[in-house]
């Protein structure tokens, strides 16, 4: 469609029919036709009038983009082509307009789309209602269940790769403003079967692959599971990978979809282990023993895997290995004990693994309904959402085949009603006669399966709770007995089929015509599903799990609410479930979506015409059609009608003034369309044969063709004189121009030769006074050139002459010098002869003084001043000058080296130029600390947390901060303390709790002493009577004595303008409160290494032992 075509009816531009009302003629094979030709042009949508039909394209079309949403977003139905977004749009304006409360149906097969239909419709509900957070909270929660509910409950089917193996129904909550509150989520029939056992060429649920696939290695340890799929009997390893699916990145998407639903992290966890558990449950093995009364016993194979499930479940070992091996049986006031053979363990294990998983399922609905309901009590309107299993005829159908089918007969009943009552109620709105129709009414397939006396499901309840031996064939047998009249139900032994010679249906089989056709049940497995029993020992056993999901979900285990009365069988369960929906559908406005599945290798562009016809058959598409075309095939408002035909009446076209349906009435008249082909209604016009809507198409057609050749002549007149107009103006304009251009060319001419002639006359003038005054000149400039040629002659005269005189003179001059010069000459030769040797001697010399210093210039050392090397000496007589020379550049590199120096350089090696003044040949430990930089700060106490209290409390600048040991002055041991030196004081902190023990000014520190070996020991001299010398002078102990000694010496210096005397003797006095100690240093071995130490000798003498 070109992009500025605006499409105004699904009747415009129409591939094949787009309604199958309007098909004709109608039979079987059109119907297939046209919807392979619809499908071959990427039209899988095709409306039966308000149902739409849906054809599985098997791949991603570009039909559902926002631009898609904006064009059908408040669109009428019929407006554009037929598409899943229109029925969409126009239930949710019912809904939120007309007040009218909605449900969409979503039926077909596996593989027809149904799941991604019922996506489908929740986005576009969410993508055009309201906006806003919390909104937009609960559109994203209501999104988000679907991948949850998909991994739980759809599995991989040779039919479909995403195969929904239960039903759901979700009714969608909303406001008066349309804008979605919450949803409640219905679930019916969980293929649970599917846990334990999957057919050929299947897998069971996603959920096992995904944890598999995309877990971690540390949660997987945590699940105690293992990546390899072949390690578990449960799952099918002939389709454990799916092309196209991965399952990593799903695992991912569930993970995150329930954190977004609102699942808590302990839930989440919680579900896996009893999914991992379920998963596990597969890999116990059984084995039979022989008991002394003959019976036979099961015993567990391997126990670790029992013991791994117990561990994850919290469950007592023993109590869940003894529910394997016995069945507890309750009567009034009797309890009977058996033993399990092995075959009646098996079913427990599977049955255990079934109702777990499905009750698990159950809980995941549950829970979700409580993140997304509504939350508020206002009265709420409600769209309904129906995704459920289709039709199924399989070669080998069961008891979930047969409840399945049983729904869709209660579908297909429930739509031939809506749909009538729906017709009929329009008709009677409409003010049209109301015929009755002819349709099958298959209430009596639905009698058969749900009578309460006499139906299938309540034989089938009946047996299964009979005493005594009950089988599969019982129930054949009793199944021929009631239902053997019955027209729709055949077996071998029933009157329907007695005289028939189809030995296609076995013994143990029975057949039911449904309307959508024969399908053949195996009555093998139909009473133990339908009791679906769990034994009671194993119920108890879940309960006593310490695992609060596993025990929630058992109840009836609970020993105090031990219930006797047999629970309801599936059958009754779903039936009463069946009911329920069935009651909920009546009092809501229908919608039909009929999903078609177009081949069975789920592959694009394939069409299998017997695969299609058979679904049309089974869906009554065809009947749907008939039951709508039974009345009339087509009806529209009589507003649109008049828009689009009106070009076929002269009197309505193009302008009608009077009502619509006036306009209408003339219209059909001018037609001369038969009366009994079409009547009027109130507010519509309806059309009887579909025959008749084409001929006005037809007739719409040509007109419009006629129209359109009709305006293009029009146009190209229009065009024609609009173009001899607009060339008429053009002429008149140029040549009005020309003319102009003409007479100003003609003008410029006439002033061009009046300009030539004034410009000839004025020069032959000016040339005229020119010859005039140039032989006046002439006759000036003669009489000028005489005179100069005069003046010229005489002046070279006299240069000739005195030319002449000068020459003379210079000759005499040049005679009198060379006279002179032979004269000195004579005199010189005398003198030469005495003088030559010093003269060569300076000059000797100064031409080796020069080699010398070009020879200095090449061999001249580096820049560094630590460099000793210096050229050696060339000549002895250089001596001097050479050593001065060498201590002249050492002096300028020296400059040039600390000229490079910052601030902070020039401070460090200022201290080192102190420390080396103060204890260069004096300390021994000297020469080891030249080569350690001064750091000052060895704490970080502005830093470090622990020193925040000594921070607060030294409010001056920091110099050195260090670890010392102090001597104790009674024993000599030693006890750690920080040594802080401030520009004022110096301080003594305890190292541990930062609290300063001692604080002395710099002005009562009167000597520092220390030995001279290599030792880190020193003494802080008081002055008497000072505050701080009460208690006696300080004995330290440092690793870097010479860097404290030398800031403490410099700090004194700058603060009190005296010098700071460092004492250094191996002998030294140190006051001790009142007493004076002799401190002496001794050499001697030691226990620590080469660590020194202190001790006390007696009150006057402290020995320390230095290595």
């Amino acid at each position: 469609m070109a992009k500025m075509e605006v499409k105004t009816s699904l009747l415009d531009d129409m591939i094949g029919v787009g309604d199958m009302v309007l098909l004709e003629p109608l039979n079987e094979d059109s119907f297939i036709n046209n919807l392979k030709k619809r499908f071959d042009h990427n039209e899988v949508y095709t409306y039966i009038g308000s149902v739409v039909i849906s054809i599985n394209p098997y791949r991603s079309l570009p039909i559902y983009t926002p631009e898609k949403v904006e064009e059908y977003r408040n669109r009428n139905f019929y407006e554009l082509s037929p598409h899943i977004f229109a029925l969409s749009d126009e239930a949710y304006r019912s809904l939120r307009d007309q007040d009218k409360d909605q449900c969409i149906l979503i039926t077909g097969e596996s593989g027809a789309g149904k799941t991604e239909a019922s996506k489908l419709v929740m986005s576009y509900v969410a993508a055009v209602c309201g906006k806003g957070a919390e909104v937009n909270q609960v559109k994203e929660q209501l999104l988000q269940s679907n991948p949850v509910l998909e991994a739980f409950g759809n599995a991989k089917t040779v039919r479909n790769d995403n195969s929904s193996r239960f039903g759901k129904y979700m009714d969608i909550e909303f406001d008066f403003k349309g804008d979605p509150l919450g949803g409640v989520i219905s679930n019916y029939l969980l293929e649970k079967s599917r846990v334990v056992k999957q057919p050929r060429g299947e897998r069971n649920f996603h959920i096992f692959y995904q944890i598999l696939s995309g877990a971690s290695e540390e949660f997987l340890c945590k699940l105690k599971l293992e990546r390899d799929f072949s390690r578990y009997n449960y799952l099918g390893l002939d389709s454990a990978r799916v092309n196209g699916v991965d399952d990593a990145s799903n695992f991912r998407t569930v993970r995150n979809a329930m954190q977004i639903v609102g699942f808590m992290d302990h839930e989440t966890q919680s579900v896996f282990e009893v999914v991992a558990a379920v998963l596990k449950l597969g890999n116990i093995e059984f084995k039979p023993e022989s008991r002394a009364n003959g019976l036979d016993e099961s015993k567990i194979k391997d126990k670790n895997e029992l013991k791994e499930i117990c561990e994850l479940t919290g469950i007592d070992q023993s109590v869940l290995e003894r529910a394997f091996s016995f069945r507890t049986v309750e009567a009034k006031q009797e309890k009977v004990s058996t033993t399990l053979n092995v075959a009646q363990a098996y079913y427990a294990r599977d049955a255990l693994a079934k109702n777990l998983y499905s009750r698990l399922f159950s809980w995941l609905v549950t829970r979700i309904n409580e993140s997304i309901k509504a939350q508020t009590k206002v009265r709420k309107k409600v769209m309904g959402v129906l995704d459920i299993y289709g039709f199924e005829i399989f070669e080998d159908n069961s008891f979930e085949q047969f409840i399945i089918n049983y729904c869709n007969e209660k579908l297909q009943q429930i739509f031939i009603e809506l749909t009538l009552k729906e017709e009929q109620e329009e008709y009677i709105r409409e003010g049209i006669e109301w015929t009755h129709i002819e349709y099958f009414n298959n209430a009596i397939i639905c009698d058969l399966i749900e009578n309460n006396q006499t139906g299938i499901l309540a034989m089938l309840d009946e047996e299964c709770l009979r005493p005594g031996t009950v089988t599969d064939d019982t129930f054949l047998e009793k199944l021929n007995q009631v239902c053997a009249t019955h027209q729709h139900f055949e077996s071998r032994m029933s009157k329907c089929s007695r005289f028939l010679n189809d030995t296609s249906l076995p013994h143990s089989c029975f057949r039911i015509q449904h309307y959508a056709g024969k399908v053949m049940y195996q009555v093998e497995g139909f009473v133990d599903k339908n009791n679906d029993l769990l034994y009671r020992d194993l119920s108890q056993a879940m309960w006593k799990a310490n695992h609060s999901l596993i025990k929630a979900l058992f109840p009836e285990g609970n020993p105090a609410k031990i219930n006797l009365k047999r629970p309801p069988t599936a059958g009754s369960q779903f039936k009463a479930s069946v009911a329920t929906l069935m009651k909920n559908l009546q009092t809501k406005n229908p919608n039909y979506i009929r999903c078609i599945k177009p081949n069975d290798k789920k592959a694009a562009h394939i069409f299998n015409e017997a695969l299609v016809c058979h679904q049309i058959r089974y869906l009554g598409l065809l009947e749907n059609v008939r039951v709508r075309r039974a009345g009339y095939a087509f009806r529209q408002p009589y507003e649109p009608c008049l828009e689009r035909y009106k070009m076929l009446c002269k009197q309505t076209w193009p302008h009608w003034r009077g009502p619509a349906r006036a306009g209408v009435e003339v219209l059909f008249n001018e037609l001369g369309i038969p009366e009994e082909e079409f009547s009027f209604g109130r507010s519509k016009i309806f059309i009887r044969n579909p025959r008749t809507l084409f001929k006005l198409e037809d007739l719409r057609k040509q007109r419009l063709e006629d129209l359109a050749t009709l305006i293009e002549k029009i146009y190209r007149g229009w065009k024609c004189r609009t173009h001899f107009l607009l060339m008429k103006k053009c002429q008149i304009v140029i040549a009005s121009w020309y003319r102009r251009y003409s007479q100003q060319k003609k003008y410029q001419k006439i002033k061009s030769s009046a300009i030539t002639v004034q410009s000839y006359i004025r020069g032959w003038k000016a040339r005229k006074l020119l010859r005039e005054l140039k032989h006046l000149k002439r006759c000036n400039e003669a009489a000028t050139v005489i005179a100069a040629y005069w003046h010229g002659t005489q002046a070279r005269r006299e240069l000739r002459r005195l030319k002449d005189e000068a020459r003379n003179k210079h000759a005499i001059a040049v005679i009198w010098a060379f006279w002179l010069g032979h004269k000195v000459r004579r005199e010189y030769r005398k003198f030469f002869r005495a003088n030559a040797g010093r003269k060569i001697y300076e000059f000797t010399l100064q031409r080796l003084m020069q080699k010398y210093f070009l020879e200095m210039k090449n061999k001249m050392p580096s820049l560094s001043p630590i460099d000793k090397n210096w050229p050696a000496r060339p000549y002895l007589f250089l001596d001097s000058t050479h050593k001065e020379l060498k201590r002249i550049f050492h002096l300028w590199r020296c400059k040039k080296y600390r000229d490079q120096f910052t601030d902070q350089q020039k401070l460090i090696y200022e201290e080192k130029l102190e420390a080396s003044e103060l204890f260069k040949d004096k300390k021994a430990l000297y020469p080891a600390s030249v080569g350690q930089p001064f750091q000052g700060a060895y704490l970080e106490i502005s830093e470090n947390p622990k020193y925040k209290k000594l921070k607060d409390a030294v409010d001056e600048k920091i110099i050195i901060a260090e670890v010392v040991n102090k001597i104790n002055r009674a024993n000599g041991k030693a006890a750690s303390r920080i040594f802080l030196l401030t520009k004022n004081n110096v301080l003594l902190a305890d190292q541990k709790s930062g609290t300063i023990k001692s604080e002395v000014p710099l002005g009562d520190v009167t000597k520092v002493s220390m030995s001279s070996q290599n030792d880190g020991f020193f003494a802080v001299h008081l002055k008497e009577g000072s505050e701080a010398a009460s208690k006696g002078d300080f004995l330290l102990s440092s690793d870097h004595l010479i860097e404290m000694a030398t800031k403490l010496y410099r700090t004194t210096l700058s603060q009190t303008k005296q010098k700071l005397n460092i004492e250094i003797s191996d002998e030294f006095l140190v006051q001790f409160k009142q007493d004076k100690v002799c401190v002496k240093f001794i050499q001697g071995s030691q226990k620590n290494g080469n660590i020194p130490t202190c001790k006390r000798k007696n009150n006057r003498l402290l020995e320390v032992a230095v290595p």
